[in-house]
């Protein structure tokens, strides 16, 4: 077992992480730069972006409980070749076919890298911290979000090359942790006989009222920052006087760094508490924008980009700390891939969507359509969250 008074191996199961999540929003300030050069619809971008998330839902689908039959720092060192494999691919893509092929492998790295590394970090967190092991996974996730449209969006303004230079240094960073991993030393729990059939585990029947309010809390988390990640690069430039990728980068990075401080800030309130404190701020966030694309008030998007933050960081922690609460170490990994493959259906089902109704229609109908809807959602959430008696284990 891992010595309960080293910090490396969880600070390596931690870089890890943040490199592979990195990876997966270091193209969202390119997008607008790709579209041009290809002369791409919103409706292609969208489409390009998916591709990550179908790699990373076929991923969560058949090799979900992949860290239980090879170990999590496997499954982790795997994640990251597929990280290196596509952030390589990406950086030669000569269209929009082959960029979307090597966005697929990065979501399949996501995939393997977000179930390894959640376990991870609970296996090799020293003792006396293991119950903050949820909340610090989930803050290590949104740094690693975050870091990727910054680093994408600054280097690619001030470089000559901006649709390569920006995938290198990640590339070299991932290619370092992953030397890093091979020197951590974990002895495995007993294995579980792998299996590529498709495993969506639920937990215990009394839960599974709570675990589709988490699920769909996830969803619609994961939309919001989807929405701005995919598309907001495209249409900040006719809402706020200024624009390129380092604008459109840091206002990404904006959101994850709010949900970030927003964890943890709240790192000690119940689950159930900030899942809807969560539900409530998204909701105010669409509003926001709503209103900030119906009448191009630059202020408004600074405000709704705030909200996002907030709501993306509480209703995440608040939905994560659920599913730690009700399920136990054995099948905690088939659960939270159950999880994470409804959640990332909000990366995929709601963007298409906008997409085509923004080639059709314009962004401010796509947009506003996107806040009624997941609005919505998140409005019949919070109703039946606040109707659910059933308390979740300690």
């Amino acid at each position: 077992m891992t010595n309960s008074q080293s910090w490396r191996p969880f600070i390596m199961v931690s870089l890890a992480l943040i490199m592979g999540t990195i990876g997966t929003a270091l193209a969202s300030p390119l997008y607008p730069i790709y579209q041009e050069l290809w002369h791409l619809l919103p409706s292609h971008i969208t489409y390009i972006f998916v591709a990550y998330m179908f790699g990373c839902l076929a991923t969560l689908l058949f090799l979900g409980r992949a860290s239980n039959s090879f170990g999590f720092l496997k499954t982790l060192q795997a994640g990251m070749i597929f990280v290196i494999a596509g952030l390589a691919l990406s950086a030669i893509a000569p269209d929009a076919l082959f960029l979307s092929f090597a966005r697929f492998l990065v979501g399949i790295a996501s995939g393997l890298i977000s179930t390894s590394a959640m376990l991870g970090l609970i296996y090799t967190i020293p003792t006396s911290y293991k119950q903050n092991a949820p909340q610090m996974s989930s803050i290590i996730t949104v740094i690693g979000f975050g870091l990727g449209p910054l680093i994408g969006g600054v280097i690619a303004q001030f470089s000559a090359q901006p649709l390569i230079t920006p995938y290198l240094p990640v590339i070299i960073g991932a290619i370092l942790c992953l030397i890093g991993l091979f020197t951590v030393k974990h002895v495995p729990a007993e294995k579980q006989p792998f299996s590529i059939a498709p495993h969506l585990e639920l937990p215990e029947k009394k839960y599974h009222g709570l675990f589709y309010i988490a699920g769909f809390t996830a969803f619609s988390a994961f939309a919001s920052f989807s929405l701005f990640a995919s598309l907001a690069p495209s249409f900040v430039k006719d809402i706020i006087p200024w624009h390129g990728p380092v604008v459109s980068g840091t206002s990404l990075a904006s959101i994850l760094l709010v949900s970030a401080l927003s964890q943890y800030a709240a790192k000690k309130m119940p689950p159930r508490k900030s899942l809807r404190f969560g539900l409530s701020t998204l909701i105010v966030g669409y509003i926001l924008l709503s209103l900030c694309v119906s009448f191009h008030w630059s202020a408004l998007f600074f405000m709704s980009v705030f909200s996002a933050g907030i709501g993306h960081g509480l209703s995440l922690m608040g939905a994560f700390g659920m599913i730690h609460g009700m399920t136990q170490t054995e099948n905690r990994a088939a659960v939270m891939s159950t999880y994470l493959f409804i959640g990332y259906l909000g990366t995929i089902l709601p963007i298409i969507g906008v997409g085509y109704l923004s080639d059709h229609f314009g962004f401010s109908v796509g947009i506003i359509v996107f806040c009624i809807s997941v609005g919505a959602l998140c409005l019949s959430l919070l109703f039946c969250q606040r109707s659910m008696t059933t308390p979740l284990q300690h």
